[in-house]
């Protein structure tokens, strides 16, 4: 291959990237399977949830720091950082005896993946020309492949038998091997001609973010804290006003409506794929190994989404979206019928593959099209913001599910109708989707001196 991906320019690169995301994927996939198992041993169901709000409440700061960064000073530190903060995370989580360490070492993990996703984006929009950002793009989702095969079923096995710690232990190594791949990358790695100074506020901006999306879990946890649910809030809507493009919230068109795009897509998958393995095994009966059985078969539709579009740079890219919202809103539909104790659970491996060949299709698109919106001097504000909305709407959504589990093993409401109430809840969300994706089409980017929204 000459001019691909892999041609002799760029191949450093590729590998680099495509060992990192396989890290980020094992972590991903293999924690959600054994999630259960460990929550339980340390005696923290009713703290489900915040084993995926601690992950990441912190990314949103790493996110702001390595779009700042990667504007400043290129994209080598940040990655680097990313690198050793996510050992960090593993380490800490794998040798835990309580719940407060497990979080905190989610929480070191959660930090790393936000350095690491910005600078994965803008490692692309440097290394990589136009017309191959979408294989890129669907290189990296298709780094999810084996991961998803292994994760689910290695997790499971270890899980019921040596232990849920060596899930997070054992992908230790794999941090180093991801750091000697990616030297050569590193090495490429350029500080910006004309480096684009911080923005005033972001930092303050990231941090009131977290705070309000801490203080929404807290809140939702309990109902006698609902009272401290509107300055959580609050402080959110401090914080995102300044982190995410004016018209965001709006779906204005243009690179607001794809951070939009973003953050609905995703809150929408993450939030029901965290219920998935926890359904089976506590509704259905499942093992863990075959509670994760379904993440395998997702990966697999992921994927090979994500390929085909990389071959069809010619589709419309707004029109993937939608047919991705779609495809996530008929998953989440099924999922609310398997959480019923008197549906089969099987039914989850065919339901389960719809929603991920939806995120195949939609996620690499909305990373092109953001590319392509973006000046060069604003990819890493913009990619930055792209993560954050990632982030904030997962960590919001899960974060309800989370205070639905909690209200379940209160007895104040079964499981399988606190998993259905989540999941219709993201019926809505993506139907919403469906209907604005049409704001998502692409144009000439700005100029480079150019707001960013």
């Amino acid at each position: 291959m000459t001019d691909g991906i892999f041609a002799p320019a760029r191949r450093a690169a590729s590998v680099g990237i495509i060992g990192l995301v396989s890290l980020i994927a094992f972590e991903s996939v293999a924690v959600a399977t054994a999630l259960p198992t460990a929550v339980a041993e340390l005696d923290g169901l009713a703290w489900y949830g915040w084993s995926f709000t601690a992950l990441l409440v912190p990314a949103v700061v790493g996110m702001v720091a390595a779009g700042e960064a990667a504007d400043r000073i290129g994209a080598r530190l940040p990655l680097l950082a990313g690198v050793l903060v996510f050992l960090a995370g593993l380490l800490v989580a794998g040798f835990a005896s309580a719940m407060p360490a497990f979080l905190l070492g989610r929480a070191l993990q959660g930090l790393g993946t936000g350095l690491l996703g910005v600078v994965l984006y803008v490692i692309v929009g440097e290394q990589y020309p136009d017309r191959l950002r979408p294989a890129a793009f669907g290189a990296i989702s298709a780094a999810w492949v084996i991961p998803g095969l292994v994760g689910p079923v290695v997790a499971g096995a270890l899980a019921e038998g040596p232990g849920w710690r060596w899930v997070f232990l054992g992908l230790a190594p794999l941090v180093v091997v991801a750091a000697g791949l990616l030297v050569p990358t590193s090495r490429r790695l350029r500080r910006p001609d004309t480096p684009t100074p911080p923005r005033r506020g972001r930092r303050p901006a990231a941090l009131a973010a977290a705070a309000g999306l801490a203080t929404l879990q807290w809140s939702l946890q309990d109902p006698s804290r609902i009272p401290l649910a509107p300055v959580g809030l609050l402080l959110l809507g401090v914080g995102l006003r300044v982190l995410l493009p004016p018209g965001t919230a709006a779906v204005r068109r243009g690179v607001p409506a794809v951070v939009a795009f973003r953050g609905l897509l995703a809150g929408a998958f993450f939030s029901t794929e965290a219920l998935v393995p926890l359904t089976l095994t506590l509704v259905h009966g499942y093992s863990a190994t075959a509670a994760g059985l379904p993440l395998t078969l997702g990966a697999l539709g992921w994927a090979g989404a994500s390929w085909w579009q990389g071959r069809h740079p010619e589709l419309p890219r707004h029109t993937m979206v939608r047919v991705g919202f779609g495809c996530v809103a008929l998953a989440a539909a099924g999922m609310a019928v398997v959480a019923q104790p008197w549906s089969p659970g099987w039914l989850v491996y065919l339901v389960w593959v719809v929603g991920t060949v939806g995120m195949g299709l939609a996620m690499a698109s909305i990373s092109v099209l953001l590319l392509g919106l973006s000046p060069v001097a604003e990819r890493g504000a913009n990619t930055s913001a792209l993560q954050i909305s990632d982030s904030v709407a997962s960590a919001l959504f899960i974060g309800i599910g989370g205070a639905l589990v909690a209200a379940s093993e209160r007895g104040t409401l079964g499981l399988g109708t606190a998993a259905a109430t989540l999941n219709l809840a993201m019926v809505a969300v993506c139907l919403l989707g469906v209907g604005l994706a049409g704001r998502a089409r692409s144009s000439s980017p700005a100029p480079a001196g150019a707001p960013a929204g």
